[in-house]
C-alpha cells in the first residue's frame, strides 16, 4: 500500500512538473517572439543606409560581368584561330610528305636514266639513232621519239625544280604558322590569367555584398523564419509532451502486462513441481524417480536503447564551434553517392518541415525524452522533406537525402541539437557528438 502511495505521488509530481516546463518554455516562446519583432525593425533601417553602397556596388559588378563576358568571347575566337592554325599545319605537314615521296620518286628514275647513260659510254649519239634508220618512214619515227624523250626528260627536270621549290616554300608557311601558334597560345593564357583575376574581383566585390545587404536580408528573412518557427514549436511542444506520456503509458503497460505473464508462468511452474512431487511420493519408493522439470523460462531483458542515433552515415567533415567564419552550431555529416538516407534521430514531433533560404529544405524535430525537452535540425536535404509539421515520428524514421539545397557548399547533411527548445540566438545548441555516441 505505501509503494503504491510513494509510485502515485512520483508520478502526479512528474505531471505537474510537466507543465510546469511546458508553460514556461511557451512563455519564453512569446517574449522571444516580440523580441524578434523589435530587432527585425532595427535590421530593416540598417538596409536602408546601406542600400547606396550596395547600387555602386551591384554597378561594378555588371560591369566586371561585361567585361567577364567579351574575355569570354575573345578566348572563344582564339581558341577557334589557334584550331584553324593547327590544321592548317598539319594539311602543309601532309602536303610536304606527298612532295618528298614524289621527289624521291623521281631522284630514283634520274639515278636510273644516268647510269643507264654511263653504262651506254656517255649521252646519246643522236647522228647514230638518225643514220641507222631503214627507210625514211622509220627515220622519222626515230626523229619523233628523240624529240618525245627529250621533251620527257625536259619535263621531270622542271617538275622536280618545282617541287622542290614548293617543299621550301610549304616549310617556310609552317615555320610562319608555327610562329603564330605560338603567338596566339601565349595571348590565349593572358586572357585566361584576365578571367581568372576579373572573377576574382567580382568574387571579393559579391562578398563585400553579402556582408553589407544579403546578411541584412538573410537576417531579417531568418528573423521572419523565427517568428514562424516559435508559433509551430508551441503547437510541437504540446503535441510531443503528449505523445511521450502516451508512450510511457504504453511502455507502462507493456511492462505490467510482460510481469503478470512472468508471474503467471512462475506460479504454473511452481503448480507443476508440486503435483509431480505428489506423484513422485504416491508412487513408492520402488518406482524410477521422475525426471528433474526443467526451470520456467525467464523474460528476456529489454533491448538497450540509445536516446539518440546517427541520423545519417558518412563522415563528420565539421564539428561543432567556433571556426573562421563565425560559430558552427552543428555538425557537417557527408557521404559520397546520389542517395545517402537520413532519419530521425530520436522519436518525436515534426515542429516544421519546408524549404529555407539558407537552411534549404530543413526539418525541425522536437523532442521530449526524461523529462527533458530537445530540438534537433536536419538541413540541406536534396529534396522536399518526407515528413511534414506536426507529424510524430519514431527514432529512424526516414526524413529525407543529403543534399546540397540553401547555402551549402557540396551535399552533406547539418544536424543541429539544442538542448531545450530552439531559439533565434541558437543558445540552446550544443555538440550532438556526446548524444550519439
Amino acid at each position: 500500500m505505501k509503494r503504491k502511495l510513494v509510485m502515485a505521488t512520483l508520478s502526479l509530481s512528474l505531471v505537474f512538473s510537466t507543465y510546469t516546463v511546458s508553460a514556461e518554455t511557451l512563455s519564453s516562446i512569446k517574449e522571444k517572439k516580440e523580441n524578434n519583432r523589435s530587432e527585425q525593425t532595427e535590421k530593416q533601417g540598417e538596409l536602408k543606409k546601406n542600400q547606396n553602397q550596395q547600387d555602386h556596388t551591384l554597378d561594378q559588378i555588371q560591369k566586371l560581368e561585361s567585361s567577364i563576358d567579351k574575355t569570354l568571347k575573345d578566348i572563344g575566337n582564339k581558341k577557334e584561330s589557334i584550331q584553324e592554325t593547327k590544321a592548317s599545319i598539319e594539311k602543309l605537314k601532309k602536303e610536304i610528305d606527298v612532295l618528298k615521296k614524289r621527289i624521291k620518286e623521281r631522284d630514283a628514275l634520274l639515278k636510273e636514266r644516268v647510269t643507264s647513260m654511263y653504262e651506254s659510254g656517255g649521252a646519246v649519239n643522236y647522228l647514230d639513232v638518225v643514220l641507222g634508220s631503214k627507210d625514211f618512214g622509220d627515220f622519222l619515227d626515230r626523229v619523233f621519239a628523240l624529240n618525245v624523250i627529250a621533251e620527257q626528260d625536259k619535263a621531270i627536270l622542271e617538275e622536280h625544280k618545282q617541287d622542290k621549290e614548293s617543299v621550301e616554300k610549304k616549310k617556310g608557311q609552317v615555320e610562319s604558322e608555327l610562329l603564330s601558334l605560338n603567338s596566339d597560345l601565349t595571348e590565349l593564357e593572358g586572357l585566361n590569367q584576365k578571367l581568372t583575376d576579373q572573377k576574382k574581383q567580382k568574387n571579393a566585390l559579391l562578398a563585400q555584398l553579402e556582408t553589407e545587404e544579403d546578411h541584412l536580408h538573410d537576417h531579417i528573412m531568418q528573423l521572419d523564419e523565427t517568428n514562424e518557427l516559435l508559433s509551430a514549436q508551441e503547437a510541437a511542444i504540446k503535441a510531443e509532451i503528449e505523445r511521450a506520456k502516451r508512450e510511457e503509458a504504453e511502455r507502462k503497460k507493456r511492462e505490467a502486462e510482460a510481469r503478470a505473464a512472468a508471474a503467471a508462468a512462475a506460479e504454473k511452474a511452481r503448480e507443476e513441481a508440486a503435483a509431480r512431487e505428489k506423484n513422485k511420493s504416491n508412487s513408492g519408493s520402488g518406482s524410477s524417480p521422475a525426471p528433474t522439470p526443467p526451470p520456467a523460462p525467464t523474460p528476456a531483458p529489454a533491448p538497450v536503447s540509445r536516446d539518440f542515433i546517427m541520423p545519417s552515415q558518412g563522415f563528420i567533415t565539421s564539428g561543432f564551434g567556433n571556426r573562421s567564419a563565425g560559430m558552427h552550431y552543428g555538425m557537417d555529416i557527408a557521404q559520397g553517392g546520389s542517395t545517402v538516407p537520413i532519419v530521425a534521430a530520436a522519436s518525436g514531433t515534426v515542429t516544421r518541415a519546408y524549404y529555407s533560404s539558407s537552411y534549404g529544405n530543413v526539418v525541425y524535430i522536437t523532442h521530449y525524452i526524461n523529462g527533458q525537452l530537445y530540438t534537433t535540425l536536419y538541413a540541406h536535404m536534396r529534396s522536399t522533406p518526407a515528413v511534414s509539421q506536426g507529424q510524430s515520428v519514431s527514432q529512424g524514421t526516414f526524413l529525407g537525402y543529403q543534399g546540397n539545397t540553401g547555402a551549402s557548399r557540396g551535399q552533406h547533411l547539418h544536424f543541429e541539437l539544442h538542448k531545450g527548445p530552439w531559439n533565434g540566438s541558437k543558445s540552446n545548441a550544443v555538440d550532438p557528438r556526446p548524444y550519439l555516441q
